[in-house]
C-alpha cells in the first residue's frame, strides 16, 4: 500500500488506515472474535494505520486494538504498526476547565494501560470545545504529557474548519482529524492547503458518511436500536456531523446512488468513495471503519485503485453541488 509521512510524527502510514469506533460501541453488536476478525484483516491487507478512542465502548475498542498489536510487533518506532488514540470525552465535552494537565494524564495512562504500550504514538484531543483548541495551556499540557514519554505526538479531533485552522497554527500539532468525504467538502478550502503548507497530517474520518457512501443503504433500511444512526440521526447525543455528515438520510441515499452509478469500472461505490478522498492533495490517510473482515479488505483495495479520472470527479462534483450542497454548505 501507498505510504505517506503522518505529518510532525515523521512516521509513515498507509493510505488507507481502519477506523476503530465501531469495534468499541454505538454501531449494533460486533462480538469480540468479529471484532478482532476485521482488525486482522485490515492488517493481512496492508493497512497500518489504526485509529480508536478511550470512549469507543469506554476502552474496549482500545483494548481490543492493543490484542492485535501485540499480536503483530507492536507500535513504536521499531513496530510494523502506528496507533492513534483520542482523549477527552471522559469529561464533559462543553466545559473546556476540565481539560487540564491532570486530566491529560489520567487519561493517557488509562489509554497506555488498555493499548499494552509505555508510550501512546499518537493522542489527539477528541472533538473539545473551542476555546481548548484556542488556549495556550493546552498545548502547554500536551507539550509536557511528549516531555514525560506517555506519548510521541499529539493532534486534534476536530468538528469545524476554524477549529482545524487554530490547531494547524500551533507549532507542536502533529495531526488533525477532520470529516472528509464526496458529501463533505468544505476542510478542501482552507484547511488541507494550511495543513500541508505547515506539515501537519490530514486524517479524513467518516469518510463512507457513516454507510451511506458504501451504496449498501436504501429508504427501508433500518439499523439497531444502540447503532448512532438510530439515536443520533438530529444531533441527539454528540454533533449531527457525526452521523451521515450531517446529511439527511433520505438525501443521502438518492445521493449516493448517483455516486455508484458513476464509480469506475471494478471499483465498488465505497471504494470510490475512499479514493477520492485519497486523491486530495494534503490528505495523509483514511480511517474507514469495517465490521466484517470482507469490509476491511475491500476498503484497503481502494489503495490499488487508479487516482480518480476528470470526468468521474466533475460527475461526483455535480452530485454534491446539485443534491448535498444546500443541506451541509456552512453548518460547519
Amino acid at each position: 500500500m501507498e505510504t505517506r509521512v503522518l505529518g510532525r510524527t515523521g512516521r509513515s502510514v498507509g493510505v488507507v488506515g481502519l477506523g476503530c469506533w465501531q469495534l468499541g460501541a454505538d454501531w449494533g453488536e460486533v462480538g469480540e472474535d468479529q471484532a478482532l476478525a476485521v482488525l486482522a484483516a485490515a492488517v493481512d491487507a496492508g493497512v497500518t494505520f489504526l485509529d480508536t478512542a478511550d470512549v469507543y465502548g469506554d476502552g474496549r475498542s482500545e483494548r481490543l486494538v492493543g490484542q492485535l498489536v501485540a499480536e503483530r510487533g507492536g507500535t513504536g518506532p521499531g513496530g510494523p504498526l502506528t496507533v492513534a488514540t483520542k482523549m477527552g470525552r471522559r469529561a464533559d465535552p462543553h466545559v473546556a476547565e476540565a481539560y487540564t494537565l491532570d486530566a491529560f494524564r489520567a487519561w493517557t495512562d488509562r489509554s497506555r494501560q488498555n493499548l499494552g504500550v509505555d508510550t501512546l504514538d499518537l493522542v489527539q484531543l477528541h472533538c473539545p470545545p473551542s476555546a481548548v483548541l484556542g488556549t495556550d495551556a493546552t498545548y502547554e499540557a500536551l507539550d509536557t504529557l511528549v516531555d514525560e514519554g506517555r506519548v510521541a505526538a499529539y493532534g486534534v479531533s476536530v468538528e469545524t474548519v476554524a477549529e482545524a485552522l487554530a490547531a494547524i497554527a500551533r507549532p507542536h500539532v502533529a495531526s488533525v482529524q477532520i470529516i472528509l468525504n464526496v458529501f463533505r467538502r468544505k476542510p478542501l478550502e482552507q484547511v488541507l492547503p494550511a495543513a500541508a503548507e505547515a506539515g501537519v497530517a490530514i486524517i479524513a474520518r467518516v469518510p463512507l458518511a457513516s454507510g451511506l457512501l458504501s451504496g449498501k443503504y436504501d429508504e427501508s433500511t433500518t439499523f439497531a436500536a444502540d447503532d448512532h444512526r438510530t439515536y443520533n440521526r438530529h444531533g441527539e447525543a454528540f454533533d449531527v456531523g457525526e452521523t451521515f455528515s450531517g446529511v439527511p438520510y433520505e438525501v443521502g441515499v438518492a445521493a449516493a446512488r448517483e455516486v455508484a452509478a458513476r464509480a469506475p469500472a471494478g471499483a465498488t461505490t465505497a471504494q470510490t468513495a475512499l479514493r477520492w478522498i485519497v486523491d486530495q492533495p494534503g490528505v495523509t490517510t483514511v480511517i474507514p471503519g469495517a465490521r466484517t473482515g470482507e469490509q476491511a479488505r475491500a476498503n484497503a483495495a481502494a489503495a490499488d485503485l487508479a487516482p480518480l479520472d476528470a470526468g468521474t470527479l466533475d460527475a461526483l462534483r455535480a452530485v454534491y453541488d446539485e443534491r448535498v450542497r444546500e443541506h451541509v454548505h456552512g453548518r460547519w
